[in-house]
């Protein structure tokens, strides 16, 4: 066989091999391509839907407004009205948190403290009228223990500066159970995984003697 001969044998050889990888590479980026068509995989057992937000308010304080005096240690320390709307149509209960972040001094909180803790108020209900705590709550609701560990509300009595108090109303797909004159900790645990809606309002003090 002529030395010509042999090295366009050779030469064809390695082209057909050549090509003959590039089309096993293009099978193989076929059928990657084909297994990700259906893009990223979800773990919708691990999904879950934020609670939405509903309407609080007080005719007593506008929002991020001063809580006047007779709400608060200074005063004659009774809850102040509250009234809400929105809420989702699945609720079966509200809790109700009331607390304080900038406890003892806004400028270094170090704590924060327990005002008002109460649960299974009915779902029909949209308000608390002023002094509730005392003069008398909805039906089947039930407080819990404030910081001073007795039930009911504790009007706010900040030792230096103007405090935040956070009033948090959870709108629940049930009612709780199972506890026993519970604090602010307790009541937020029992409440996980069971909040359908949250509405916020804040108010804020400081002393003036």
């Amino acid at each position: 066989m002529r030395i010509d001969h042999v090295i366009s044998f050779a030469v064809l050889s390695l082209s057909i091999g050549a090509c003959a990888k590039s089309d096993k590479s293009s099978a193989a980026d076929t059928t990657a391509a084909v297994t990700n068509t259906g893009g990223p995989q979800v773990d919708t057992a691990s999904a879950k839907t934020a609670p939405m937000t509903f309407n609080l308010s007080s005719s007593a304080f506008a929002p991020n407004g001063s809580i006047p005096a007779k709400y608060t240690c200074e005063g004659a320390g009774i809850s102040p009205p509250l009234g809400w709307s929105g809420a989702p149509s699945s609720t079966k209960s509200f809790a109700l948190i009331v607390e304080d972040p900038d406890a003892p001094d806004p400028a270094k909180p170090t704590r924060v403290v327990a005002h008002w803790v109460a649960y299974n108020i009915p779902a029909s209900t949209t308000a608390l009228a002023e002094n509730a705590s005392k003069s008398g709550m909805p039906p089947g609701s039930v407080q819990g223990s404030n910081e001073r560990g007795t039930p009911g509300y504790m009007g706010p009595c900040p030792p230096i500066g103007r405090h935040r108090y956070f009033f948090k109303l959870f709108a629940l797909d049930t009612q709780l159970t199972g506890l026993n004159n519970p604090k602010k900790a307790d009541v937020e645990k029992a409440i996980q995984g069971h909040v359908g809606g949250t509405a916020e309002l804040i108010g804020t003090y400081q002393k003036t003697k």
